[in-house]
């Protein structure tokens, strides 16, 4: 299938728009559970060096990587969907290292969707970064001192 470049440019920005949607929504979401009154006294009492203080980190964690996974799943939805890629284990693959900007090759890919794959890294790096961010800042809150 060919595609024309603002075609694939089109759907690629679709694709950044609405995971940039579900990441700032998903952080929303999350930092407004950490806030709630309740939370804010717990999070104050968590010695970062314990039991808690690795339990809540790993809460944390896990619910960031939730949200990447959510983001290479629409990627790799839309890559079946327009049949850039043949199966959703490949699919899957692509995705993923596409976003993680590992990338070992573009050759796996149909090359009229190539475009969406190079988004899909730069969508990534940001994602990432954005999440690296929202993660300092809060395991700062439980480390006050």
């Amino acid at each position: 299938m060919s595609l024309s470049l603002f075609n694939q440019f089109a759907i690629s920005a679709l694709l950044v728009l609405v995971c940039v949607l579900v990441h700032g929504l998903g952080l929303f979401r999350l930092n407004r559970a950490l806030r709630s009154e309740a939370s804010t006294e717990r999070l104050k009492r968590i010695e970062p060096i314990s039991v808690r203080g690795a339990l809540f980190t790993f809460l944390v964690v896990v619910m960031l990587i939730a949200l990447h996974g959510i983001e290479i799943w629409l990627f790799a939805v839309t890559y079946i969907a327009v049949g850039a890629l043949p199966n959703l284990e490949e699919a899957l693959y692509f995705s993923t290292i596409s976003y993680s900007t590992v990338g070992f090759s573009d050759a796996l890919i149909d090359p009229a969707w190539r475009l969406i794959a190079a988004f899909e890294s730069i969508l990534g790096v940001i994602l990432l970064g954005w999440s690296t961010a929202f993660f300092i800042r809060v395991l700062s809150r439980i480390d006050p001192h």
